[in-house]
């Protein structure tokens, strides 16, 4: 090659470097603080972006990313309906942002039904909605003659009323006073009901008054006066309408989820609650979905659960938000729906939420541990994850550690033991082959070694496997996690267990989690929560002191427009006097 070209390539180069960096340092972006359990998957869901987005504003953050870390989250693509994303910054105020963006209090407060006057500060993202745009009536052409003036329609438009919208509001939305709106709906004096068309009225002539300037001087709306205004009159439910939508057919786990869902329903309803529940067989096609859908009852709906099957989650989705119905799902875990619409609920953990969980109570645990990892020939994939978070978050505070192999001898394991700690054994695999390799020897090591502080820290998936190594997880001192767990020994769970054989005439599944107890437990949680709170159920879940059978329930919102992940985790402890130990972490 001529040296000329060589120079010219080398220039080209240059020039193109220097042009992508240029664009990556100029490109528009706001900030977002990482919060505890997400990863870069679920905040690329959360903003509507790609991982290569971020990792592209953001260099290393593939590697290694943790919470109260700001990383850049680049704007220009819109949310999926067409919002735009805000950071608060120091001075700003709900007030200022309705300035800023030509948008009412109320519209960001609807969009954001996490915010609040409380969580209201720097560093808070926001989605700050569209501006509705003014609806103009088009004059009707009108036929006079010497006998009729003109005729004038009547409304300017129809509303269907959502849930939560009262008179106040809904004559606010349209400019028109509480009086116009009920002359015009003489049925709005029994009461405002969801799915009600409303006409709304021409606003009565009034005299136009010289515009005036806005006193510089006044003082402006505090944030705690604006969310005042902007929240809903409480609305209590009379009759709570649920529906199931499963595949029955196809998979008899959702038989036994929907026969605890009925149990529940039953025993609600012995306590006075009013409940019509709708049961339908979604199969597994989008289109055997979509034909429930369209069933004029289904609109109506205060709460849906369901579906099973991972291809009809965005279609129900975004059928509950737009109806304005809250969705429970619980089965699926990878859900990415939850990030953006504020009506559903996901019962199964998010791994990365999950495994945030279980670090955080572990060195609330063992904040003096020393952590022995014990890993096996060929590498367990499944855990690698778990195992890398968790060796980070030790790392962090500072907690010891060292790893050894699943052949190691009774004398290495020793050499790996602390007297002045409790010594933990995780192994990186939750396979029970390798739980049987190991538990000889971990059991020699306690018996020869009386006086050290040793356990064995597990998996959720140990619990299908407890019949067979009882003996060793109470010499062992063995704990492990979960978000599911019963003690079948325990009065709740033998109740149930004696209910369920009474009513189907069987006895339960012996499997994790158990399905029949999965529904007792979310049906009861949610109908007796909409039975006590009505339209405020969200505002009052931390209220929502019920004791389920097996299932955790600690909900959160994953952002301020999104809706509820749950973070409920267990452990589980095997003591060495020979009791069974759930610990329950607030």
């Amino acid at each position: 090659m001529k040296p000329i070209n060589r120079i010219f390539l080398f220039l080209l180069f240059i020039s193109v470097s220097y042009a992508i960096s240029y664009a990556q340092e100029n490109q528009s972006y706001f900030l977002h603080t990482i919060e505890k359990g997400q990863s870069l998957y679920s905040i690329s869901k959360m903003y509507n972006v790609t991982t290569s987005d971020i990792i592209r504003l953001n260099p290393g953050c593939d590697e290694k990313i943790y919470a109260g870390q700001t990383i850049k989250i680049p704007t220009g693509k819109e949310s999926q309906k067409g919002e735009t994303f805000h950071t608060i910054q120091a001075g700003e105020t709900l007030y200022k942002l309705t300035t800023m963006y030509n948008v009412s209090a109320k519209d960001i407060c609807e969009a954001n039904p996490g915010l609040s006057a409380e969580n209201f500060r720097i560093g808070q993202v926001i989605l700050i909605p569209q501006k509705k745009e003014e609806q103009t009536a088009t004059p009707t052409p009108t036929e006079q003659t010497t006998i009729q003036g003109p005729v004038v329609p009547r409304c300017k438009d129809m509303h269907k009323v959502k849930r939560k919208e009262t008179i106040f509001s809904v004559s606010r939305e349209y400019g028109i006073s509480e009086q116009e709106l009920i002359a015009a709906n003489p049925e709005l004096k029994k009461g405002m009901k969801k799915g009600q068309f409303l006409c709304i009225p021409y606003p009565a002539a009034t005299t136009v008054q010289p515009t005036q300037k806005e006193d510089p001087y006044a003082i402006p709306p505090s944030n705690s006066e604006l969310f005042r205004k902007s929240k809903e009159t409480p609305q209590k439910l009379s009759t709570i309408k649920a529906a199931l939508l499963l595949p029955f057919q196809e998979d008899k786990r959702m038989v036994e989820y929907y026969e605890g869902f009925l149990m529940a329903v039953d025993s609600l309803k012995r306590t006075g609650i009013s409940l019509d529940l709708y049961v339908y067989d979604c199969g597994k096609d989008v289109s055997t979905l979509n034909t429930i859908l369209a069933k004029n009852e289904m609109k109506s709906m205060n709460i849906i659960f369901g579906p099973m099957h991972q291809n009809q989650i965005k279609p129900l989705s975004d059928f509950a938000e737009k109806n304005d119905i809250r969705l429970v799902i619980p089965f699926s875990q990878k859900g990415e729906e939850v990030f953006n619409n504020p009506a559903v609920y996901q019962i199964n953990t998010p791994q990365s939420y999950l495994y945030s969980e279980v670090y955080e109570h572990f060195t609330r645990q063992f904040p003096n541990a020393n952590v022995i990892f014990i890993e096996p020939v060929s590498v367990d994939k499944e855990k690698a994850e778990f195992i890398s978070g968790l060796k980070q978050e030790l790392k962090s505070k500072g907690i010891s550690m060292k790893t050894v192999s699943e052949s190691a001898t009774k004398e290495t394991l020793k050499a790996a033991l602390r007297s002045d700690k409790e010594n933990i054994f995780i192994p990186t695999s939750g396979n029970n082959v390798l739980l049987i390799k190991i538990l000889p020897q971990l059991t020699l090591l306690v018996r020869e070694n009386p006086a050290e502080n040793i356990h064995l820290f597990g998996y959720p998936e140990w619990q299908t496997y407890t019949r067979d190594h009882l003996e060793n997880f109470f010499e062992l001192d063995v704990y492990f996690y979960s978000s599911f767990y019963t003690n079948t020994l325990f009065p709740a769970a033998v109740q149930f267990t004696n209910a369920y054989h009474k009513w189907y005439s069987k006895d339960l599944a012996s499997k994790y989690p158990n399905y029949a107890m999965l529904g007792f437990d979310t049906g009861f949680f949610f109908l007796k929560g909409l039975s006590l709170y009505g339209s405020e159920l969200e505002n009052n879940l931390p209220k929502m002191n019920l004791t389920p059978i097996q299932t955790g329930f600690k909900f959160q919102r994953v952002n301020n427009w999104g809706g509820f992940i749950n973070k409920k985790v267990f452990f589980i402890r095997f003591t060495k006097n020979f009791e069974l130990v759930k610990l329950d972490f607030e």
